[in-house]
């Protein structure tokens, strides 16, 4: 899957280096909550996940495959689990960039005016698609090969095991937030959507489809 391949590791899986500084993301998301997040939870999926494979059948493969060949199988759910978490976490730190926001451009946008009719349509139906998940998960824009939709997966899941391609997410798990926001996910999820998105992640991601 071609879309997905540049945050694919060889293993042992390292840790995304963020492409920007912890505090570049404020006053949106603070230091502490990207220090926390990152460096505790994110590392956390990516230090499980290799300690799960080593010796295994999955040892050596590239993160996406693990999480493709683990979804829905009971057997392997720690595993997908934390691989799954650790493919989100990457993807996420990427559809995020300082000063983002804005609107894009160029066959992205056209593709948001054909599927939503337009971009604030789009971005109230991202922020439903959070506010209303239920407990822990993510809001994403997606590309099913025809149109972009918004999908909300719970947990770990991920839309590339369904054969959608993500385009950009938002993390609702509640350590993406609570420190900044506590309960007000609302809040966090109209900040990042107006003011972090990172819209030319989006693009490069459609243009590989």
């Amino acid at each position: 899957m071609a879309t997905l391949a540049a945050l694919e590791t060889a293993t042992p899986h390292a840790l995304l280096r963020l492409p920007y500084p912890e505090d570049a993301l404020a006053p949106i998301i603070s230091a502490r909550t990207v220090a926390l997040h990152h460096g505790k939870h994110h590392k956390g999926y990516v230090d499980k996940t290799n300690e799960l494979i080593s010796g295994t059948e999955f040892e050596g493969q590239a993160l996406e495959r693990i999480v493709l060949a683990t979804a829905g199988k009971p057997e392997h759910s720690k595993l997908f689990n934390n691989a799954a978490q650790a493919w989100n976490h990457a993807f996420y730190w990427r559809s995020l960039k300082p000063k983002g926001g804005g609107a894009p451009t160029g066959d992205l946008a056209a593709k948001i005016e054909s599927a939503f009719g337009g971009l604030d349509a789009l971005k109230k139906k991202l922020a439903t698609a959070g506010v209303e998940r239920f407990g822990s998960g993510w809001a994403w824009l997606v590309s099913d090969g025809k149109t972009l939709k918004v999908v909300s997966t719970p947990n770990a899941e991920v839309p590339f095991t369904k054969g959608e391609t993500p385009l950009l997410t938002i993390d609702v798990w509640e350590h993406a937030y609570y420190v900044d926001y506590q309960n007000r996910r609302a809040d966090y999820l109209q900040a990042v959507i107006d003011k972090l998105l990172n819209w030319e992640f989006a693009a490069e991601n459609l243009a590989r489809t």
